[in-house]
């Protein structure tokens, strides 16, 4: 037995011995796969969590670099993982109520309800990225103001701006002209604070959707009456005011189509005071912002749409519109005699101090009922919207109309233009408006105004004399509308 088991030890290992020497073939698919999952492997469990903690670590760098010159300086809470914040979120109380309420009233299962709030809080909360604003967004927003406008900071209250408490919840509130206000405000913002902005459901397409995202932007549905939805967007806006989140938003919630400012809408404002406790560690500023342009890119297009009998266009003809005029300024600069697009100014008005209101006022948003809280608020919107109204400038092209739309039907010398403008200036100054002189020298802001109405084929010129075009009505009343405010009805 013992010899015959020693034979068959033997015959196995021989056996073993074959088999491991002999060649196995594999389908090209199959390698294919296999080295793709130990790829995947290493970079998901290596490279991945490595790279993310270099550049966590870099990005905490950068912002304790920036807070150490920032007077408004970028919190802990947008410094917390997105998911956190999105978990917070949706497991808030006042959410979570909001959930049995709905439950109860439409017969909808919770978990349903509760997946839809997800939804939401993933839609609205930003994921904001330091790189992304001050080294990418920063840069750009520089270089493309540059070539198209002439920008100018036209005053600031820098005392009561510099008075502002380092730990207080600052709302940047602005007049919305232009889309390119999102721009230029954090532009002329960003030596003082990263702003985190309001945006409308228009900008939530791809790739635009997520770098506003990475730029610490939110999304609101303006015009939403889901309270479900309603309730988280509260929460989150609460949680941020709370978390000293520099915001920034616009009270008329769109653009102004005939250049004349919007009635506010104080959804935003409500949630921001409602929770606003006065003994709090933290005060609520809200700092008024007046923007005004010498030429909004979107004129003609806004305008166009106060036409009830203008057919209604089409993304293609939106695109094709977009590329012809395009075209037009390449071949204006290829001539020679492409301009700049005249000035865009902003003006930073005297910050409302929440802390300073409602001792003021004797009020308490927290303790006030529905009805008395909504008159409340709707006080305090028309006394933040008077100060972004008195924030805005006058500028050039809107001098420049104004005087055309007076004297619509007469043809003005060079000289009675200038005579007429000058008037202006000084009846807007009386009422407390801020006019932006470029070099101080009002020749020169008549002439730059009036050339570029002339180059847009809105004022016509024949022998020395200049007269309103009359297909362009609508459009130098949307200049000079941003200015009427300060002006009595002629």
């Amino acid at each position: 037995m013992t010899g015959d088991s020693g034979i068959y030890g033997r015959i196995d290992d021989g056996l073993l011995g074959a088999h491991m020497t002999e060649t196995i073939s594999l389908p090209i698919w199959v390698v294919t796969v296999a080295g793709a999952l130990v790829l995947w492997a290493v970079l998901d469990r290596l490279l991945v969590p490595g790279t993310r903690w270099l550049f966590r670590r870099r990005a905490s760098r950068v912002i304790d670099e920036l807070n150490t010159r920032l007077p408004l300086q970028i919190p802990l809470f947008q410094r917390t993982k997105r998911q956190v914040l999105i978990d917070r979120l949706t497991d808030d109380p006042a959410v979570m109520e909001a959930v049995e309420t709905e439950a109860q009233q439409s017969g909808r299962p919770r978990e349903v309800l509760l997946r839809e709030v997800a939804r939401y809080a993933r839609e609205i909360v930003p994921s904001f990225n330091v790189y992304v604003y001050f080294r990418l967004g920063y840069a750009l927003a520089r270089r493309l103001l540059q070539v198209l406008y002439r920008v100018r900071l036209g005053y600031a209250d820098d005392a009561a701006l510099a008075g502002i408490a380092p730990n207080a919840s600052v709302v940047f509130v602005m007049n919305h002209r232009s889309n390119a206000d999102y721009i230029i405000v954090a532009y002329m913002a960003a030596n003082r604070a990263a702003l985190s902005y309001a945006v409308g459901e228009w900008a939530r397409i791809w790739p635009l959707q997520s770098l506003i995202k990475a730029l610490g932007g939110f999304f609101v549905r303006r015009d939403s009456a889901n309270p479900l939805y309603r309730r988280v967007l509260a929460r989150y806006v609460q949680m941020a005011t709370a978390g000293g989140v520099v915001q920034a938003f616009y009270p008329e919630g769109r653009l102004t189509r005939d250049g004349t400012l919007r009635m506010p809408r104080l959804g935003l404002l409500s949630y921001m005071v409602s929770a606003f406790d006065p003994q709090g560690e933290r005060d609520l500023v809200f700092i008024p912002v007046g923007i005004n342009y010498d030429r909004v890119l979107e004129d003609r297009t806004l305008v166009r749409e106060l036409d009830p009998q203008a057919p209604p266009r089409s993304r293609t003809d939106t695109v094709v519109t977009f590329l012809r005029f395009l075209g037009h300024q390449v071949r204006l600069l290829l001539e020679w005699r492409w301009y700049r697009f005249g000035y865009a100014c902003v003006n930073f008005g005297t910050p409302i101090s929440m802390r300073a209101y409602t001792a003021r006022t004797q009020t308490d948003f927290r303790r006030l009922d529905t009805a008395t809280r909504f008159e409340a608020i709707e006080r305090l919107g028309r006394e933040v919207f008077d100060a972004i109204a008195a924030a805005i400038p006058a500028l050039p092209v809107p001098l420049i109309a104004t005087v055309f739309l007076r004297h619509s039907h007469t043809a003005l010398s060079a000289l009675e233009i200038k005579a007429h403008a000058q008037a202006l200036i000084t009846d807007l100054e009386q009422h407390g408006a801020y006019v932006h002189i470029p070099r101080a020298d009002h020749d020169y802001a008549t002439t730059v105004g009036l050339r570029m109405l002339v180059l847009r084929h809105v004022v016509q010129e024949s022998d020395g004399l200049y007269r309103a075009h009359a297909a362009e009505h609508d459009l130098l009343r949307y200049y000079a509308n941003s200015i009427a405010h300060f002006l009595p009805e002629p």
